[in-house]
């Protein structure tokens, strides 16, 4: 156990902050008592924690989680302690965080499917651990509720085993962090869930983390064409530093797709968010093309489409969760990818900030200034 007694965290107690952020200061840094591990839970010093849309979506309310909450799900540390029944981690090691503790021994973990895990989606949306409920409070007592079972922007975390991936130390702090959400995710959408195939045409949408990922994946698919769309011009040069063959706005992805496919996409990557831009992509496909959506629109918006082209035409609409990723078995693998050249998540990397300026960094994630904005928690 480290020897002081407190930690800061940034709490979210209203999703209802307007913008800009800076001013109305959704996230308070606030001194809480350092939790103890239990049984089958560990203790980790975080390092570096980077700033992720779906942080974003819960202080706009498009995500609804019970507050007040630690926020923060994309966090590499340095493991501080470990509870009773812990295996595989060790006091010192330096892990990678991962936003889905997977129980093992639900439906969903017995099929291979351990990012859909039921025990671990529970959860989640109550604010709990893997193991128990929420071990965070605030100095008079109150609960604290975690934040898909991390709260990485904070000194330190409590989180279930199941929540961390031992990586060796020679990945860069904040490279490493963004293993546990952008590249499981983006990733994992090309590999796992859309299964793109040799010779595919992928176009993908919103060149966020996430988006810019899933390019950087399906470019190493041999004889793929991939395109990058996105209406900032900044991010459509990012894209093409990661590896896409064309980029451009929205309004030119039908002509990107006839010039360079005649009959349509095979594949759709949708990582922005938005029921419109799912109903573009599926315009896009080519018959038997798939749609897989990665992106996290508002619960109220509605996806208006012609039901006839699924079976009529063969498209299909896939939900992709954490890339359909095993964590345990896939980040050590994307990080070989990683050494090998062949997945620069440096570029990814926009900066990195002191934790005090977390609500401006809302503002430029909002705004798409930054694509990952990395936080450390020196001087707190």
């Amino acid at each position: 156990m480290p020897e002081a007694t407190l930690m800061t965290s940034a709490i979210l107690r209203h999703s209802t902050a307007g913008r800009p952020y800076k001013d109305s200061q959704p996230l308070t840094l606030e001194r809480l008592p350092i939790p103890v591990p239990r049984a089958g839970e560990v203790l980790v010093k975080i390092e570096r924690a980077s700033l992720c849309h779906s942080d974003l979506s819960v202080i706009n309310g498009s995500r609804i989680r019970p507050l007040p909450m630690a926020l923060g799900h994309e966090a590499s540390g340095t493991v501080a302690d470990v509870g009773p029944g812990v295996d595989g981690v060790k006091f010192g090691d330096r892990v990678v965080l991962v936003f889905v503790p997977s129980c093992g021994h639900c439906k969903a973990c017995a099929s291979g499917r351990p990012a859909l895990c039921h025990r671990g989606a529970e959860a989640n949306g109550a604010g709990e651990l893997l193991h128990g409920e929420a071990v965070l409070r605030s100095q008079s007592g109150e609960r604290i509720n975690h934040h898909l079972g991390v709260s990485a922007f904070s000194e330190y975390a409590v989180v279930a085993r199941e929540s961390v991936v031992v990586i060796d130390d020679d990945v860069p702090l904040d490279v490493a962090a963004m293993f546990g959400c952008a590249a499981l995710t983006g990733i994992g959408a090309v590999i796992h869930s859309a299964k793109v195939t040799a010779g595919q045409t992928v176009i993908v949408f919103g060149m966020g983390a996430v988006g810019l990922a899933a390019v950087m994946a399906a470019v190493q698919v041999p004889y793929a064409t991939v395109i990058a769309i996105d209406p900032l011009p900044e991010k459509q040069a990012l894209a093409l530093k990661c590896g896409a063959h064309f980029a451009g706005a929205p309004d030119e992805a039908a002509a990107l797709v006839a010039a360079h496919s005649g009959f349509g996409a095979d594949v759709a990557i949708e990582a922005v968010g938005s029921a419109k831009v799912m109903e573009a992509c599926l315009a896009l496909l080519g018959r038997g093309g798939a749609l897989v959506s990665v992106g996290l629109p508002h619960p109220e918006a509605m996806l208006h489409v012609q039901a006839l082209q699924f079976a009529g035409t063969g498209k299909r609409l896939l939900g992709s969760y954490m890339g359909d990723a095993d964590p345990a078995r896939d980040i050590p693998a994307y990080i070989q990818l990683w050494r090998n050249g062949k997945l620069p998540l440096e570029l990814l990397h926009t900066d990195t900030k002191p934790l005090t300026e977390i609500n401006e960094g809302l503002d430029a994630l909002a705004d798409g200034l930054v694509v990952r904005r990395v936080f450390t928690f020196e001087g707190l």
